[in-house]
């Protein structure tokens, strides 16, 4: 059958495959279950042929890989839930690490993520945001392309040499604010976040595959090193939903999902969010379910996530909220008022009430009605219920199909080494008495009349048509019309971390 039994209160809980695309949220206090019901929920999506995609913050994700003990307390809650044929088992699991230490390495190309994304993930003002949106576009313009964070450095570096003729065209560009975004780009890097970028970027594909028995792959983010930078953890995630949103169809109604993503810590993306992003977010939330996709938001506080989304969030798990201060006897109030009315249950008591593994829990029944809320008690898990040690997750990884692909990085052409050859050709043509200095080379740049084609001579020199031509070639290799492509990505959701401040 195409659903997931979550467990059973007055009669069986369960969430129906063809709305599993109608998004979800599962919140509860520390030690009250969660991870448990988003491991029941990820193995229900496998066994019904959906891939998914979660975050392990703690690593207690990753024993979705193993199977678990067979221990006669979990044979006994089975029983009592009506559970048939209960028994352990593993599951088909990829890891992926942004830091390549535990899982394949999770790479995507500065272009891709866009200047909005970055903006965030730099935690840059309106200015810092207009002067990289302003190289960014010098960059598509040209054909150089962005891959690392080197070719960013390259092309900041060229726009800061050349900022009058840059200005005269594009907008005003300070060097103030360049030397800004550099700052902001060392700051990131030794974070680890130049580990982020460059190839071979992830193919989404490789995020929506089925083993050879039919089951789903589920993917796991291994994010205990990344949840330390919240701006990175948040952006990478958010670039991911707005690829999937970007690349992929419109399928309607279907009996299961194509894919459901898992957002722990989703107060993350909230935290400090300015109206606009949360408008955005919303819009991606409401308009992404028509492309298959299903987004679960795991959080403690279901006020973790604004009002406007949480309304779009149709299937609840709730555990328990222990009422000891004012803002958790506010939370209680808020989770209790989200439910569908249950005349036999005390929604706010309950809350507070429940023991580890047990969840007020209500899903989209038949024609799409909300169930009233019950008072459930959870599924065991058929996976191990905890970490695994390195030994383990190497045999894992190890038998993975995709590790040859993304193990190894490539560094190909790109700005950075356009950029330096350009200006090395530049130097080595000019006669030796009359060869400028770099100062110099740059001076004149700078006081050089606004024009195209001066800034292309600045850029390419006698080779330009070849230069682009082949840049060109390469950047369409890597996704079909990449510039327009890239133009039409922003112009839907670059603005989903920023758009209120381009310029």
């Amino acid at each position: 059958m195409n659903d997931i039994l979550i467990g059973k209160g007055e009669r069986p809980v369960r969430l129906l495959g063809r709305y599993g695309n109608r998004h979800g949220m599962i919140a509860g206090a520390t030690g009250t279950g969660k991870t448990v019901s988003l491991l029941v929920l990820a193995e229900g999506f496998s066994r019904m042929g959906v891939p998914v995609v979660m975050a392990d913050v703690k690593g207690d994700v990753a024993g979705l890989a193993e199977a678990g003990v067979a221990s006669d307390r979990l044979r006994e809650r089975a029983a009592e839930i009506g559970l048939e044929g209960y028994d352990n088992e593993a599951n088909p699991v990829v890891f992926w690490d942004l830091f390549g230490k535990l899982g394949h390495p999770v790479r995507t190309t500065v272009s891709e993520m866009g200047p909005s994304l970055l903006v965030h993930v730099l935690e840059l003002n309106d200015t810092q945001a207009g002067v990289l949106e302003i190289a960014f576009t010098l960059a598509d313009d040209e054909g150089l392309l962005l891959l690392d964070l080197d070719d960013l450095r390259a092309v900041l570096g060229f726009v800061a040499e050349n900022r009058t003729e840059i200005s005269a065209r594009y907008g005003l560009v300070s060097t103030a604010s360049i030397a800004a975004i550099q700052r902001a780009l060392l700051r990131f890097e030794r974070e680890g976040g130049a580990q982020l970028f460059g190839e071979p970027a992830l193919e989404l594909a490789d995020f929506m595959r089925t083993d050879m028995t039919g089951r789903g792959i589920i993917n796991i983010l291994a994010a205990d090193r990344l949840i330390l930078a919240p701006r990175l953890y948040s952006g990478f995630l958010l670039w991911l939903l707005s690829e999937l949103f970007e690349t992929l169809p419109e399928v309607g109604d279907a009996d299961t999902p194509r894919l459901v993503f898992f957002f722990d810590e989703a107060h993350l993306l909230f935290d400090d969010a300015p109206p606009a992003l949360r408008q955005r977010v919303e819009q991606v939330v409401r308009l992404i379910r028509s492309k298959g996709v299903g987004v679960y938001f795991c959080s403690q506080f279901p006020d973790d996530v604004p009002g406007e989304i949480l309304g779009q969030l149709a299937n609840r798990v709730q555990h328990a909220l222990r009422a000891f201060t004012p803002r958790d006897q506010k939370a209680v109030k808020a989770a209790a008022e989200t439910f569908a009315i249950n005349p036999r249950l005390d929604v706010e008591q309950a809350i507070s009430t429940l023991g580890v593994g047990e969840a007020l829990v209500s899903t989209l029944q038949d024609r799409g009605v909300p169930m009233p809320v019950e008072r459930t008690l959870v599924c065991p898990p058929r996976c191990r219920m905890g970490t695994l040690s390195d030994e383990e997750r190497a045999r894992v990884r190890a038998r993975s199909p995709i590790g040859e692909r993304y193990d190894t990085p490539i560094n190909r052409e790109s700005a950075h080494e356009i950029l330096a050859r350009r200006a090395a050709e530049k130097l080595a043509a000019a006669p030796p008495d009359e060869a400028p200095t770099p100062t110099e080379a740059s001076t004149r740049a700078a006081d050089a009349p606004a024009s195209k084609g001066r800034l292309g001579e600045l850029l390419w020199g006698s080779g330009r048509r070849q230069g682009m031509a082949e840049a060109m070639v390469k950047s369409a290799a890597r996704s079909v019309g990449s510039q327009l492509g890239r133009q039409i990505l922003r112009g839907l959701l670059g603005g989903i971390l920023g758009g209120s401040r381009r310029r």
